[in-house]
């Protein structure tokens, strides 16, 4: 029986999905989009039995990224993210922070990835997908051996992310669409930043972009 395990937490002002992968009987655990409540999330994988090793973030809107700097701090996590959203997480006018709360949240980057780079997390490969249209550097990341894809805001269940944002554009959030995420295998489980988990499959059939 597989051991992979995904949980999913609805944090934030947006309800952001934000994932604690890990595998069970395992010890480390990865974060995927803190959105907020460092305190929660810490209490989830606490009752797990699971420490945070890593934070790999989707992209630098302020909804995905709030609990980033308290995880890091608390845990030591390493954190992941597109080489080209550098720019964006680190300024609280790009990433939106500022205009949507009142307050400041920026975040460094420990690795910056790049398009196809691979890395490997709880024993298992990582393909950084660069998915350019909801922000400049999304990034979506495809677990080929457990067949998931966690899309961030790219792609949606029946829907896919808002390109009227800094750094967003409609025509790449198309590309990377139906050029790399509807090139993977049709029965991929897809994670969103949003909603329900989906399929590509599902997707190729019923999403706008199809």
């Amino acid at each position: 029986m597989n051991d992979f395990r995904i949980k999913t937490c609805v944090l934030g002002p947006l309800s952001t999905n934000c994932y604690i992968l890990y595998r069970q009987g395992g010890k480390e655990c990865v974060v995927v989009d803190p959105a907020d409540n460092e305190e929660y999330i810490a209490n989830c994988c606490q009752e797990l039995g699971m420490l945070p090793t890593a934070v790999v973030l989707t992209h630098g809107h302020f909804d995905h990224i709030m609990a980033v700097n308290d995880l890091k701090r608390i845990f030591r996590a390493k954190v992941y993210a597109g080489a080209n959203e550098t720019e964006l997480l680190g300024s609280a006018t790009v990433n939106l922070s500022w205009q949507s709360l009142g307050q400041s949240f920026s975040v460094s980057v420990d690795e910056t990835l790049r398009e196809g780079q691979e890395f490997e997390l709880l024993g298992v490969k990582w393909t950084a997908l660069a998915t350019p249209g909801h922000t400049a550097g999304s990034m979506c990341y495809y677990i080929g051996e457990e067949g998931i894809l966690l899309s961030g805001d790219t792609l949606f269940c029946e829907s896919y992310g808002r390109t009227d944002l800094p750094t967003g554009s409609q025509a790449q959030i198309a590309d990377s669409i139906r050029g790399k995420l509807f090139a993977l295998p049709e029965d991929t489980m897809v994670y969103p930043g949003h909603g329900d988990p989906t399929t590509i499959g599902h997707e190729k059939m019923y999403n706008p972009m199809a």
